[in-house]
């Protein structure tokens, strides 16, 4: 969450039915957005962070190019 912005909606998980915490609205729609599956969470933050084309190595010579 940024600096403005202030949690003060309550989340809620459909498949459990609970409360996992109070989020402010963008990050508690973004989560929804993204289907509250935390490898598109994951994804979208590697994104964001400009690792999401990076290869990595995996053994001399050898890199992976991500998923």
């Amino acid at each position: 969450m940024g600096l403005s912005c202030p949690a003060v909606h309550v989340d809620h998980c459909r498949t459990a039915g609970r409360v996992p915490g109070v989020l402010c609205f963008n990050c508690n729609s973004a989560i929804g957005l993204l289907g509250e599956i935390p490898g598109t969470v994951r994804r979208a933050a590697a994104y964001l962070e400009g690792n999401s084309w990076k290869p990595t190595l995996v053994a001399p010579g050898v890199y992976q190019l991500p998923s």
